[in-house]
Protein backbone atom coordinates (compact mmCIF):
# COMPACT_ATOMS: atom_id res chain seq x y z
CA UNK A 1 0.00 0.00 0.00
CA UNK A 2 3.05 2.01 0.17
CA UNK A 3 3.06 3.32 -3.62
CA UNK A 4 -0.36 3.18 -6.38
CA UNK A 5 0.32 1.83 -9.81
CA UNK A 6 -0.59 3.25 -13.20
CA UNK A 7 -3.43 1.12 -13.16
CA UNK A 8 -4.65 3.15 -10.09
CA UNK A 9 -3.94 6.42 -11.30
CA UNK A 10 -5.63 5.97 -14.69
CA UNK A 11 -9.35 5.23 -12.82
CA UNK A 12 -8.83 7.98 -10.77
CA UNK A 13 -8.54 10.20 -14.17
CA UNK A 14 -11.25 8.34 -15.26
CA UNK A 15 -13.22 8.96 -12.47
CA UNK A 16 -12.45 12.89 -12.30
CA UNK A 17 -13.28 12.87 -16.21
CA UNK A 18 -16.24 11.11 -16.13
CA UNK A 19 -17.73 12.68 -13.47
CA UNK A 20 -16.43 15.76 -12.20
CA UNK A 21 -15.45 17.20 -15.28
CA UNK A 22 -19.60 17.10 -16.44
CA UNK A 23 -20.28 18.71 -13.34
CA UNK A 24 -17.77 21.48 -13.47
CA UNK A 25 -19.38 22.53 -17.00
CA UNK A 26 -22.89 22.19 -15.51
CA UNK A 27 -22.36 24.54 -12.54
CA UNK A 28 -20.23 26.91 -14.75
CA UNK A 29 -23.19 27.62 -17.24
CA UNK A 30 -25.33 27.64 -14.22
CA UNK A 31 -23.59 30.61 -13.05
CA UNK A 32 -22.01 28.73 -10.34
CA UNK A 33 -18.78 28.46 -9.16
CA UNK A 34 -16.96 25.28 -10.82
CA UNK A 35 -15.62 24.46 -7.79
CA UNK A 36 -18.56 22.56 -6.61
CA UNK A 37 -18.26 20.14 -8.51
CA UNK A 38 -15.56 19.01 -6.26
CA UNK A 39 -18.26 17.94 -3.74
CA UNK A 40 -19.06 15.23 -6.37
CA UNK A 41 -15.99 13.07 -5.11
CA UNK A 42 -17.76 13.11 -1.59
CA UNK A 43 -19.80 10.23 -0.86
CA UNK A 44 -23.60 10.84 -0.28
CA UNK A 45 -22.84 14.73 -0.74
CA UNK A 46 -22.30 14.29 -4.19
CA UNK A 47 -26.65 13.18 -4.52
CA UNK A 48 -27.70 15.73 -1.99
CA UNK A 49 -25.57 18.49 -3.94
CA UNK A 50 -27.24 17.14 -7.39
CA UNK A 51 -31.10 17.86 -6.09
CA UNK A 52 -29.85 20.90 -5.26
CA UNK A 53 -28.27 22.32 -8.15
CA UNK A 54 -31.67 20.64 -9.51
CA UNK A 55 -34.06 22.78 -7.58
CA UNK A 56 -32.32 25.74 -6.72
CA UNK A 57 -32.53 29.18 -8.56
CA UNK A 58 -29.47 29.03 -10.77
CA UNK A 59 -27.75 33.04 -10.34
CA UNK A 60 -27.75 33.02 -14.39
CA UNK A 61 -31.55 32.88 -14.17
CA UNK A 62 -31.53 35.82 -11.92
CA UNK A 63 -29.82 37.98 -14.28
CA UNK A 64 -32.11 37.46 -17.15
CA UNK A 65 -35.29 38.76 -15.40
Amino acid sequence: MASFSIWHWMVVGLWLFVFVFPMWRIATKAGFSGAWSLLMLVPLLNIVMMWVFAFAKWPIQKSDQ
